[in-house]
């Protein structure tokens, strides 16, 4: 049997094959935990009620899998926008994220991923952004009596014109000011707005808990690792040297992939088992100690 391994498998391009399957293929394909995003064909969740997490625990069990973390759905055109404007819209809004809170709390998970959500193109972007901050400022509350981070990640421009950088997050958590908000390195949008990995970690030496961890090739992000440009080995070496101890979702979205998505769950492995058998300097480095 394979050793662990910190990469963890995400369920977004497995949409069109039911939940077990997606556990199954994790499993098979030498994943030890995953992180669940909620598509309503895999997991129910709104602001009103949410599935029996009793089906996940049992999933958990079955497969000798761990769900880390919680990612709602939660970008345009969804409903659930972290910066909505109306005020019926901002309850629901309140309660959904609460929700997947007490889910992820109900599968003892890490953390929950969040967004800043985004702005009407007709309205003054600081406007939107003040309510972004009032919306995070209360469920960074409500997790905190849960003893849950949430993760937040910075969006690509084609999704939201208020957090893009890693300079835009510091200023987002700063205006937040509350401890259960932390930071998700998605490689995605990092790569979007032309940075680092270094880039945040300069900016974030100890908050970042958490990655989103993928290829990409020019303007398409989110590929699964060898279809783009980025070297996994280099990346994993600068994560390791500041001392990052959180997970790496394999988090691809393409729908090049939604056909056969264990085959690029089984390639990002691959490509990572590569690396611990031939880099023995990595795996030197590695604060998980699993080469």
């Amino acid at each position: 049997m394979s050793e662990k391994t910190p990469l963890c498998a995400m369920n977004c391009c497995h949409r069109f094959y039911e939940l077990e399957n997606f556990f199954k293929s994790a499993k098979t394909n030498g994943y030890s935990q995953v992180e669940l995003w909620t598509g309503p064909q895999h997991f129910f969740l709104d602001y009103q009620q949410y599935e029996s997490p009793d089906r996940l625990l049992r999933l958990e069990d079955q497969y000798e899998l761990k769900i880390i973390g919680i990612c709602p759905e939660q970008t345009n055109p969804k409903p659930h926008n972290m910066a909505a404007k109306d005020s019926a819209m901002q309850e629901r809004v309140l309660a959904y994220f609460k929700n997947a809170i007490d889910v992820a709390t109900a599968v003892k998970a890490k953390q929950v991923v969040v967004t800043s959500g985004w702005a009407f193109y007709n309205e003054p972007l600081k406007i939107a952004y003040q309510r972004s901050v009032k919306m995070l400022q209360q469920l960074s509350e409500y997790a905190e009596t849960k003893n849950m981070l949430l993760a937040i990640e910075a969006l690509q421009k084609e999704e939201s014109l208020l957090v893009n950088t890693a300079t835009d997050l510091k200023k987002l958590l700063s205006d937040v000011d509350r401890p259960s908000l932390k930071v998700c390195l998605d490689i995605g949008a990092m790569a979007a707005a032309g940075e680092t990995i270094q880039d945040y970690f300069d900016v974030f030496p100890t908050e970042i808990v958490h990655s989103h961890f993928v290829d990409v090739k020019g303007t398409t992000t989110h590929l699964a690792w060898g279809d783009g440009e980025r070297n996994m080995s280099e990346d994993l070496a600068v994560f390791a040297k500041n001392k990052y101890l959180g997970f790496y979702s394999i988090e691809i979205v393409n729908s090049e992939y939604f056909r056969n998505p264990q085959k690029a769950d089984a390639q990002s492995m691959a490509m990572y088992r590569r690396i611990e058998k031939n880099e023995k300097k990595f795996c030197d480095r590695n604060p998980w100690n699993l080469c």
